[in-house]
């Protein structure tokens, strides 16, 4: 890999960070979903794992790396699927974004079924009140033919439920992303909890969400989350620091 930048490979490094924690939180579904990060200087490229990995056997090396019309910039077949109309679509239509995140978690897929989508019944939802798009499900994302209706969906948000199906959260930097999906998913399961038990419960009123989502930092993509990604990546350290090579 000498011809990798070294922008890349730490981009590389970090991602593959991203795919051991969350897995370490739980985050599976065999070997689908994917987390996907534009290549440092080349903007029309992407990073992404190989469709047959599962998230905890992700490395820096495994990593591969295509062109946002799925083009290989290496060996190997042409990204295809949801790697190819979801990650490469967004890269590709969204110059803003530089990371996209797609996960199927119980939670995420059970409040995304639920008709009233993401409630304000817990403080980490208020980090997406009024921020949330949604995404009526037609069908598993295998075809093109699905990219630009999810794009029209995601509109100039950053993070969608897609119903009956999961979560998209992409990011400005991948530490944003990351924070951004644990954020979403601890919102989602306070849901699911708060609802399981049939009893009354109670909802932040929209004043006190708006006055809420003031108090969090959006603005600068470097300060979203910066001190939770910087855990994020001594954990993945502590786990198995094989994933950086």
């Amino acid at each position: 890999m000498s011809s990798i930048t070294t922008a890349e490979w730490q981009a590389r490094v970090d991602l593959a960070a991203c795919y051991r924690v969350l897995a370490h939180l739980g985050v599976s579904d065999l070997t689908y979903n994917h987390l996907s990060v534009r290549v440092p200087g080349e903007p029309d490229a992407l990073l992404v794992k190989q469709a047959t990995e599962m998230f905890d056997e992700v490395t820096a090396s495994s990593l591969r790396k295509y062109s946002l019309d799925g083009t290989p910039r290496h060996d190997g077949p042409a990204l295809k699927g949801g790697s190819l109309v979801i990650h490469a679509g967004i890269l590709e239509a969204r110059p803003d974004i530089n990371a996209v995140f797609h996960t199927h978690t119980t939670a995420n897929i059970g409040v995304s079924s639920q008709k009233q989508g993401l409630l304000m019944i817990n403080q980490h939802a208020i980090k997406f009140y009024r921020r949330l798009a949604y995404h009526t499900f037609g069908g598993f994302e295998f075809n093109m033919s699905q990219r630009a209706p999810l794009i029209e969906s995601l509109g100039p948000h950053r993070v969608a439920l897609l119903r009956n199906h999961g979560a998209l959260v992409c990011g400005r930097t991948l530490g944003e992303a990351m924070v951004e999906h644990q954020y979403l998913e601890m919102a989602c399961r306070g849901q699911i909890a708060a609802l399981s038990g049939g009893c009354e419960v109670t909802l932040i009123p929209d004043e006190v969400a708006e006055y809420g989502v003031t108090q969090v930092t959006f603005d600068d993509p470097q300060a979203a989350g910066a001190k939770d990604w910087a855990a994020c990546l001594r954990l993945a350290h502590r786990l198995d620091p094989s994933f950086a090579l």
